[in-house]
């Protein structure tokens, strides 16, 4: 199944009902301000005001447009002066109502943090926070296993290692720490996707040796989905999954048919505009688990939409 640039929708404008069904929930913000309007990662050089806005609208619809067919979606807005805010998979980690609010490495992304602190705050979550010397970006550098049996934490890039003891505290869950060593793979979530099922996708050349013994010691060969490095540059594990579903950028046959005969239904969306700017599929995403949304002030309703596919 492949999305292309396809009719825009309405997902801004829908409100939707309060109560949500079993699905999980996620969290995006529009794309109205994004652009390429610093270097803070190697995939941004050269790429300075050379994005789309027009088709970025347009791929960021389709991601949502494929999303809401497995799960509930919530809109943040975006902020002037916060271009990055489209990238919400950065705002923080979100797991059994507690929020721990990124603290961002680069100063550009630093003016984030009120806002995604102020929506969390709304939606009932309990913010917690790490100091400003202890940088920290959110899901993009911790994944949970999908059972939540481990958490698996990136650094050496963007996060310190020394974050890590704030989210074994948070949640009492074994964090599991995970060096990356290639500036283009700059977040866990770029190199590494745990799947359900015990899978788990990921481009072994991204982290130490130390790391990639780690991971091997955890998952068994059959469950371990390695990813080429011509499929890695075009963030091939920055991958959304729900279920057995997998929402990711355009893949090679040979990785679609692989992740097909592990039983997943494979679902590519062009996302080129947000490459740019280092990003695809799972940045433009931020699971909250187990958001209840009944519960948030009117002013977070206001602000976002809860939509399934028509």
């Amino acid at each position: 199944m492949s999305f292309t640039n396809g009719t825009k929708s309405n997902a801004e404008s829908v409100q939707a009902p309060l109560s949500l069904n079993s699905k999980p929930t996620f969290l995006m913000c529009p794309p109205r301000l994004y652009d390429v309007d610093y270097v803070i990662n190697p995939w941004m050089a050269g790429n300075v005001h050379r994005s789309s806005r027009e088709l970025a609208s347009q791929q960021w619809d389709n991601l949502y447009h494929a999303l809401s067919h497995v799960a509930n979606v919530l809109l943040v807005q975006p902020q002037a002066g916060s271009p990055d805010m489209v990238f919400t998979a950065n705002a923080g980690l979100v797991n059994h109502g507690i929020a721990i609010l990124s603290s961002f490495y680069y100063p550009e992304r630093q003016g984030e943090e009120p806002h995604f602190q102020r929506w969390f705050e709304e939606a009932g979550l309990r913010v917690q926070h790490v100091p400003r010397e202890t940088p920290f970006e959110g899901e993009g550098d911790a994944l949970f296993e999908a059972d939540g049996s481990r958490l698996w934490a990136g650094h050496g890039v963007r996060t310190l290692a020394s974050s890590h003891r704030y989210l074994e505290a948070a949640w009492g869950v074994d964090v599991l720490p995970l060096l990356l060593v290639d500036p283009r793979f700059y977040h866990l979530d770029t190199c590494f996707a745990p799947l359900q099922g015990g899978h788990v996708l990921y481009f072994p050349e991204a982290f130490d040796a130390e790391s990639q013994a780690r991971i091997e010691a955890h998952y068994p060969a059959e469950k371990r989905i390695v990813v080429s490095e011509a499929d890695a540059v075009h963030f091939a594990c920055n991958a959304v999954n729900v279920g057995r579903t997998i929402l990711l950028n355009e893949i090679s046959r040979e990785l679609a048919a692989r992740l097909q005969q592990c039983g997943f239904e494979v679902v590519q969306i062009q996302l080129g505009e947000f490459m740019k700017a280092g990003g695809a599929a799972k940045c433009l995403v931020l699971r909250l688990s187990d958001l209840d949304v009944t519960h948030a002030s009117g002013e977070c309703l206001k602000n976002g939409a809860v939509k399934t596919a028509a």
